[in-house]
């Protein structure tokens, strides 16, 4: 076959894929396209159904409802059956003339069944075989409560590190590591702004209160241009709106902590508000020790959820909302407090039903202080903090069913006062140390297309344009190439002394071998500006954030990922196996005996060099008539290259997890009565454990050989609970329901450290000490809603 016959051929192919033509067809007739959009929400509360879907069965063609609940499709004139639908809610059906631009706002109505409460996704039965995304999670908050949990705390985190590629970072800790990453280089994200730590209680709770909690996703590579300055994962949680028919309350009384949720309209459906509260009250229990001096103990943690919404027409809606959320423990001579507040402004508008727009404005401030007073000669305050300020405008643009284009861009100001220690009082002796005040610009420009090229496959792709500037005022510290200091320069207010720029462009597909069957595959760049200090794979209220710098190189990740997705039973059962691999740039480590508490030198501690991670995450999920949950598994390897680092050789990542097994299993014994169990195993921590000892002027000294040579025992364990919910009466709106659980049901004493003691009595007798922290703990929660 010549040359010029093969062109003829594939432009044909071409000419069909894209026009729908053959050869020796007449290029039809075109039909005027008009315009179907809308917004899609829960008639009940008035909540926006995020994911929604929307399905066109005579042209067989959809969209799916944006993080607002607002739809767009572009079609031909004509009559049309459409179908709405979210997963838990009955769809509805409705037969559209459409001569013109056509607003059709859709209320559906959560479905009656108990099963609904326990599905993992809010989609199309189908989306996860069609849409392009891959390595997503996406989690309801019905699904969340239903998982047992640490003393009955119902907790989106602890949740999330059930899921494949994901690993908590140690027994009851909410710091999560995504595919060999660290956990810094997660970007936690509440109603758009920045969460810098998630955790209450030293990390054994989450900041996030499920009861104020509409939409979770998680991506763990897949991450949209939209977002970025993280490595690993962007979780993205968004609050309710706030119920807009009529007054409501939910709360909860549990072992440990109490909550209550109050939502409604004000005056009218178009402004609502939502408020949310938690407490703990351990401090109550301690007051009734026979200790005097653990009744003077002070421990707990509370946060508080608000948000506030208006629509001022079809086209114009605002949202006002904030967390502040603080732990404080105050002892006989030390007192230690830290806390997240965020605050987020959007607008909503619509300029056409093609262009959809959302303005926002951002802030988010963390701090901690920390207070010794043994005596007034050695009394000490800490404190750091940090502070961002931020705005941002995205576009999404519905050309066609087949083309979506989004758009925009954003800009933070960061300002890190990574820790200041001094005397407390005139009589302290101890000495003034601050470390440098840290003052950064990060900006970015993004355009993402999503194209539907054919039935049979789907692209999205995008570039993410970065910059990051550090500017004063400040002192910057300049290091030689053996981490020697040479030189400090200070900078005034507001000069910009460094920049840097990054293109991180991203890209994914689905090929749908059939309407149960597709194959995907990704790749995306990412890079990461901020960064983390800490020695502790439990992490640390304390632990520092600091900024690249011109000594500090920003990360950089290259991922690609594969997968096979597979349904069976009429979607009722979806199956998918990924494959990953990730090759991290410019990664930090701590050279060997660092001192990264209060130390205005950090930067001379860090040793640069490269990451590796790959692995494999198998997932089954079910949602049969009384049974759901899911299965999963990852088989993975994280390993460090750094040539200043375990002498040149390659070492164990802290987060290097080979084998990691999770099954969550919820059965619906009866209308009102539900059971729910979860089984955990990974392998153990690499760690490095001391393996000979030397004396010196008397001193007996231990012998660390190479990093990450040893691990820590495999962890597992497993929780279970009983739900029984009270009657339903038409009468009667308050509901209720008790919650029976057990964390660790079979009391498995997993390691959490392992210390290495002399004996008292001979001090060249040396004893391995196991710590761990938690056995058998029951819990009871009692749930309401009125």
């Amino acid at each position: 076959m010549s040359l010029s016959l093969i062109r003829i051929g594939v432009l044909l192919i071409l000419l069909n894929q894209f026009f729908g033509l053959r050869a020796g067809d007449h290029p039809p007739v075109a039909k005027k396209r008009v315009t179907l959009s809308g917004h899609i929400k829960d008639a009940s509360t008035g909540e926006v159904l995020v994911g929604a879907t929307v399905f066109v069965r005579e042209l067989s063609l959809g969209n799916v409802a944006n993080g607002y609940g607002f739809y767009s499709l572009s079609l031909p004139e004509g009559n049309y059956t459409v179908e709405y639908g979210y997963l838990g809610y009955a769809s509805q059906v409705v037969e559209l003339s459409l001569t013109g631009d056509v607003v059709n706002n859709v209320d559906l109505r959560a479905k009656s069944e108990s099963l609904s409460e326990v599905v993992v996704q809010s989609r199309r039965k189908d989306e996860n075989i069609r849409n392009p995304e891959m390595g997503v999670q996406k989690l309801q908050a019905r699904t969340i409560k239903n998982v047992p949990v640490l003393m009955g705390e119902t907790d989106l985190v602890k949740v999330i590190q059930l899921m494949p590629g994901v690993q908590a970072t140690s027994e009851g800790s909410t710091g999560f590591s995504v595919r060999g990453g660290n956990p810094d280089q997660n970007l936690i994200l509440l109603d758009e702004a920045t969460v810098y730590n998630a955790g209450h209680l030293m990390g054994f709770f989450s900041v996030f209160n499920n009861d104020a909690v509409k939409d979770v996703k998680l991506y763990k590579g897949d991450i949209p241009a939209a977002y970025g300055g993280r490595l690993s994962s962007l979780l993205d949680v968004r609050m309710k709106d706030g119920n807009s028919s009529r007054f409501s309350g939910s709360g909860g009384i549990g072992t440990i902590s109490s909550r209550l949720t109050l939502e409604g309209p004000i005056v009218n459906e178009k402004t609502t508000f939502i408020v949310s509260g938690r407490r703990t009250y351990a401090d109550v229990f301690l007051g009734l020790s026979s200790d005097e001096a653990i009744r003077d103990n002070t421990l707990f943690f509370y946060d508080l959820n608000a948000k506030l919404s208006h629509t001022f027409n079809a086209n114009n809606r605002i949202f006002i909302s904030g967390y502040f959320g603080r732990d404080v423990f105050r002892a006989e001579d030390q007192e230690m407090s830290f806390g997240n507040q965020t605050y987020t402004l959007r607008w909503n508008h619509i300029f056409s039903p093609k262009l959809f727009c959302n303005v926002t404005l951002l802030n988010s401030y963390y701090d901690y202080f920390l207070m010794a007073e043994e005596s007034s000669a050695n009394s000490v305050e800490w404190e750091s903090k940090l502070h961002d300020f931020g705005g941002k405008v995205d576009f999404i643009w519905y050309l066609d069913p087949a083309h979506t284009l989004d758009f925009g861009g954003q800009s933070i100001y960061h300002k890190i006062k990574p820790g200041l220690a001094q005397g407390k009082g005139s009589e302290s002796l101890f000495s003034r140390i601050e470390m440098p005040v840290s003052n950064t610009l990060e900006h970015a420009l993004y355009v993402s297309h999503d194209f539907k090229v054919a039935n049979w496959l789907n692209l999205k792709y995008g570039v993410r344009f970065s910059a990051f500037q550090n500017m004063g005022a400040t002192t910057q510290y300049y290091y030689d190439a053996a981490h020697q200091l040479s030189e400090a320069i200070e900078y005034g207010g507001g000069d910009v002394y460094h920049t840097y720029y990054r293109l991180e462009p991203r890209l994914s597909s689905s090929f749908i071998l059939n309407p149960s069957t597709s194959v995907k595959a990704g790749y995306s760049r990412t890079t990461q500006y901020l960064h983390q200090a800490t020695t502790s794979s439990s992490g640390s209220p304390l632990d520092v954030w600091f900024a690249s710098s011109p000594n500090v190189k920003p990360q950089v990740s290259d991922q690609v990922s594969v997968g096979l997705f597979k349904n069976f039973l009429d979607n009722r059962i979806e199956a998918s196996v990924e494959l990953f691999y990730k090759d991290m740039k410019h990664s930090i480590d701590f050279k060997d005996h660092a001192d990264v508490l209060l130390n205005e030198y950090l930067e001379g501690e860090l040793r640069f060099g490269k990451t590796k991670a790959y692995g494999a995450e198998l997932m089954l999920k079910l949602n049969l008539d009384k049974w759901n949950g899911w299965v999963s598994y990852t088989r993975s390897r994280a390993e460090r290259f750094f040539d200043e680092i375990n002498e040149g050789l390659s070492y164990l990542s802290p987060y290097d997890h080979p084998h990691d097994c999770s099954i969550v299993l919820n059965h619906q014994l009866t209308a009102r009565t539900m059971i729910s169990a979860n089984w955990v195993f990974y392998t153990g921590n690499p760690t490095t454990y001391p393996v000979a000892r030397y004396e010196v002027g008397g001193d007996i000294i231990p012998y660390y050989p190479r990093r990450n040579a040893n691990r820590m025992p495999d962890y597992h364990r497993l929780d279970l609970s009983l739900t029984l919910a009270g009657k339903k009466r038409e009468s009667r709106r308050w509901s209720g329901e008790w919650v029976f659980s057990v964390y660790n049901a079979y009391g498995r004493k997993n390691a959490w450290t392992i210390n290495y003691e002399r004996d008292q009595n001979d001090p060249y007798l040396v004893r391995a000490e196991k710590t761990y922290l938690f056995s058998f703990i029951p819990s009871i929660t009692y749930n309401f809603n009125f």
